[in-house]
């Protein structure tokens, strides 16, 4: 059957149906080279109404001004702060501290593959949005829907969404502003009299380094009690003269017995809510 297959397509590739090889020579459908008029046939699958997608086309060629120069600068900018996107997500919002304090109750709980990192990632992102949201409302309705109503231009529009990011990111170094100060004097800047004057660039540094340091200091907090187990598991089984084997397989029951009676999961999400949210 195959071998059938195979001499009927390789015939049909060395004598051609007659039609084909008509409309190779004139360059016309065959219904066109007979005399009769050929109809243009039907878009497929093209979408019926008024709310079509439109067709995108780009095209190249030398900038007529200089607001044109200015214009495809500001596009590949704009591409590129598309592509930095997660990296932004992770940096300037909560998930910074979601994801380590994560991470931590696993190690803590003394687990090695379960739950899997991309599942703590991934509540860290919904958790994420779900504090964030009044924040990413903000941007969206100073910032993105006035500029695709053409009401303000891009400079308007970057700094409508700056503010609310801002805003969030001072408001979680509201009690310690020791990392703005050493970027303010590593930069060798004038120390702000207001929040408005810090720059940007100074922001972002000093808020990821405050968001670790408050992470790790949740985490030694988590670590504690489970320490505890530990050295009461292998002080009980040093006593028993069980030296070979190891406390953390034994102690680690205990531990998620702890995690689950205490309702670990919800109690670690509201405490997080409530150290961001204040």
């Amino acid at each position: 059957m195959k071998r059938i297959i195979l001499l009927l397509v390789i015939g049909c590739i060395l004598f051609p149906f007659p039609a084909a090889s008509l409309y190779a020579q004139t360059g016309l459908p065959p219904q066109a080279s007979q005399g009769v008029t050929a109809m243009p046939a039907p878009a497929q699958n093209a979408p019926a109404g008024g709310g079509a997608i439109p067709f995108v086309d780009l095209s190249i060629r030398q900038p007529r001004s200089n607001q044109e120069v200015a214009f495809s600068i500001q596009l590949l900018l704009l591409v590129t702060v598309i592509t930095l996107a997660p990296s932004i997500l992770i940096l300037a919002t909560c998930f910074l501290r979601l994801s380590i304090v994560l991470d931590f109750i696993k190690r803590a709980l003394s687990l090695q593959q379960v739950p899997p990192t991309t599942v703590l990632n991934g509540i860290a992102f919904f958790l994420t949005i779900f504090i964030m949201w009044p924040t990413f409302t903000a941007m969206y309705e100073n910032s993105f829907r006035p500029m695709a109503e053409g009401q303000i231009n891009i400079e308007t529009a970057y700094r409508e969404a700056e503010a609310p990011i801002r805003l969030f990111m001072f408001n979680q170094m509201y009690n310690d502003t020791s990392y703005i100060d050493l970027f303010m004097q590593m930069g060798s800047l004038p120390r702000p009299s207001t929040i408005a004057e810090v720059p940007t660039h100074i922001l972002i540094p000093a808020y990821i380094l405050h968001e670790l340091t408050v992470a790790f200091k949740i985490g030694i907090l988590l670590y504690i009690p489970f320490i505890v187990i530990d050295m009461v598991v292998a002080s009980v089984l040093m006593s028993m003269g069980m030296i070979m084997l190891p406390p953390v397989q034994i102690s680690m029951p205990f531990k998620l017995i702890l995690f689950i009676l205490v309702d670990g999961w919800g109690l670690l999400t509201q405490q997080l809510f409530n150290s961001i949210i204040r």
